[in-house]
């Protein structure tokens, strides 16, 4: 009879297995932007080995379909300082809940080591005049919305962290 051991947690094999799969310039039709951020963890020191993947809609607020030359979907790694960057286009407002519309978004999922599901959230853009009667947004409090709202910087980007635990831990969403 053989002994029980500890269960291995996920990872850090992202950059072994989805090098190829990995999808940082999501950009078509309409208004580009880029995406750069860094994932932290509670003591906001970075995390080497996450792995990010956004989905979206288009410039018109509709998800892609097959045959679309816009594809909606992106991975990007973190490198060793825990930094990731995508370029795509400004997507357009979708249908959200009891017939109301959601402010421009993206929706994210973020995979690592640790971790046995993955975590969601969503990043909005800031100065969004939707961004006040989004029906997801409005769910999280005032104080902690600051979490899932990009920042523009000097260069244009939009920079985004994400703090997995701690004071102002990013907010992620039960699916």
């Amino acid at each position: 009879m053989l002994p029980a051991t500890t269960s291995q947690t996920v990872g850090p094999y992202f950059d072994i297995g989805l090098n190829l799969l990995l999808i940082s310039d999501l950009a078509g039709p309409g208004e580009r932007f880029t995406l750069e951020g860094r994932v932290l963890d509670a003591n906001r020191q970075p995390i080497p080995d996450a792995l990010i993947e956004t989905w979206q809609a288009d410039a018109t607020g509709n998800f892609p379909r097959e045959g679309d030359t816009f594809r909606g979907f992106g991975r990007v790694a973190t490198d060793p300082n825990g930094t990731f960057r995508l370029t795509s286009i400004k997507p357009g407002p979708v249908a959200g809940p009891h017939g109301t519309m959601q402010a421009p978004h993206l929706e994210v999922s973020i995979f690592m080591r640790g971790l046995l599901i993955r975590l969601t959230t969503r990043v909005y853009f800031p100065d969004e005049p939707a961004n006040a009667t989004d029906p997801i947004l409005n769910l999280v409090p005032v104080a902690r919305r600051g979490t899932v709202i990009a920042n523009k910087t000097e260069s244009g980007a939009f920079h985004w962290d994400v703090l997995m635990q701690g004071d102002d831990e990013t907010v992620f969403f039960d699916i």
